[in-house]
């Protein structure tokens, strides 16, 4: 992705933060990412198209304006979860005419990969927003990939989320990820006592007693069994699912080709299985094989770890909110790929702002309106609170006027929701998109009749 220029004047670093808020609230009210669909005029579509062409203005510069909020949510927090993973932006069906693009996970399909860092409470699991969402393109390896250490290699961007999330000025911080970030590296590179790594298990590895992780994890006493509910899928009904979990003490001997000073690293290790069943097929049972540098030394901080890894679902909704199913940043129409970095930052920031709205749709949550919305903001919504509320107890805003749930109701309300839960189901991405944009539409227009100002 190259370096970045410093900006070269406060005047030129002021224009620019006011063109990223214009194009950061049109990106959340109009869904496909397009310079044409964002402008409401021929100005702003060459103004836009300028900005994300711009050399002088990277990636790296955009992602470290957008994270200094979230890192104001996590200040003085007693545990913030930081959970990390990537997905694939694949622009196949008009490679033709996009420059610069890579494969994508299938090899083939042109596209770039988003590395997503959110945050969350540990005390709630609110989301408190991305800490980052670094674009790259896989380029061609050279040479004897295996060899290089793990700076040079693709799964280097785990350690980045390990140290992006590490400067989160939280009491405690554990970072989370999936089996793609299972390497030795990781684990041995914990920045501080206070920071710690819970990661699922890719594969078996050995112990600095000669056994292998998995076949040691599998022959820890049984400790006790749990019930977790598994939603349904498109081909698969919802269940609940019975397990057995298994916990004990490890240490990873280092791999022969890894290039670390450590030749171990003591970790704690937890076994998940789900107990057989004729109606699940074996193939899709339960088995997670979790590794952590938390200590685990009784059963309730054994739940408590599966609890926090369970959480992986928000960055999966946030992709949701990404793509097809929110703000369909595949459907963009820009050419350059440096400028679909810009744009997919940029897209992974306003999909956070939905998925917000959406996890606060049921006031489980503490999270407050001002964590994601301006004062003048909340005035706009209150004064949309007569027409959106009807009659009766069931049609009326349920949650306290400071509460992000009382944000998401009057934004599902604008997005078509009518608000019977029982009927109709709870409020989605596309309708919190939907209620967003329609939202900033009036919002501009009432600050320009109340306040003779439009908000960018």
């Amino acid at each position: 992705m190259g370096l970045v220029r410093p900006p070269t004047s406060f005047l030129g670093d002021l224009r620019r933060d006011q063109r990223r808020d214009q194009i950061f609230d049109a990106m959340v009210e109009n869904g496909s990412a397009q310079q044409r669909v964002l402008a409401t005029c021929r100005a702003d579509e060459i103004a836009f198209s300028r900005f994300f062409r711009n050399p002088h203005f990277g990636d790296e510069e955009l992602r470290e304006s957008l994270r200094q909020r979230t890192l104001e949510r996590c200040a003085e927090r007693a545990h913030v979860l930081v959970v990390q993973d990537t997905t694939e932006i694949n622009y196949q069906h008009h490679a033709a005419r996009v420059r610069g693009l890579g494969p994508v996970g299938n090899g083939v399909d042109a596209g770039l990969f988003v590395h997503a860092v959110l945050a969350l409470d540990a005390s709630n699991f609110s989301c408190l927003g991305l800490l980052d969402a670094m674009p790259w393109l896989r380029t061609p390896r050279i040479g004897n990939y295996r060899s290089l250490t793990i700076e040079y290699k693709e799964s280097y961007r785990w350690l980045h989320g390990l140290n992006i999330g590490s400067s989160a000025a939280a009491e405690m911080v554990t970072i989370i990820h999936d089996r793609e970030g299972d390497t030795f590296e990781t684990y041995v590179r914990q920045p501080d006592p206070s920071c710690h790594i819970l990661a699922r298990a890719c594969r078996t590895r050995t112990l600095t007693n000669g056994k292998c992780l998995f076949s040691t994890m599998g022959a820890m006493p049984a400790s006790f069994s749990t019930a977790v509910e598994v939603t349904a899928r498109p081909t698969k009904p919802a269940r609940v699912a019975r397990l057995t979990v298994r916990f004990g003490e490890v240490e990873l001997k280092k791999p022969e080709r890894c290039k670390e000073a450590t030749e171990s690293c003591r970790l704690f290790a937890i076994d998940i299985a789900e107990l057989p069943s004729r109606k699940v097929p074996k193939s899709e049972r339960i088995h997670w094989r979790l590794l952590t540098t938390h200590e685990v030394k009784d059963a309730e901080k054994a739940m408590m770890v599966i609890d926090w890894y369970r959480q992986r679902w928000h960055i999966e909704q946030l992709f949701r909110a990404l793509k097809a199913q929110g703000l369909d940043i595949e459907a963009s129409q820009i050419e350059d790929a440096h400028a679909l970095e810009k744009l997919a930052v940029m897209a992974a920031h306003a999909a956070s702002r939905i998925s917000q709205l959406v996890q606060a749709r049921d006031g489980n949550t503490d999270a407050k309106a001002a964590d994601v919305f301006e004062p003048e903001e909340i005035e706009v919504m209150l004064a949309l609170l007569p027409k959106l509320e009807g009659k009766t107890e069931k049609q009326k805003n349920p949650h306290g006027p400071d509460t992000l749930a009382w944000c998401a109701w009057v934004v599902a309300r604008l997005g078509g929701w009518k608000g019977y839960r029982h009927s109709e189901g709870p409020p989605g991405p596309l309708t919190m998109r939907r209620g967003y944009e329609a939202f900033c539409k009036i919002r501009d227009g009432y600050l320009l009749a109340h306040k003779n100002v439009c908000k960018p």
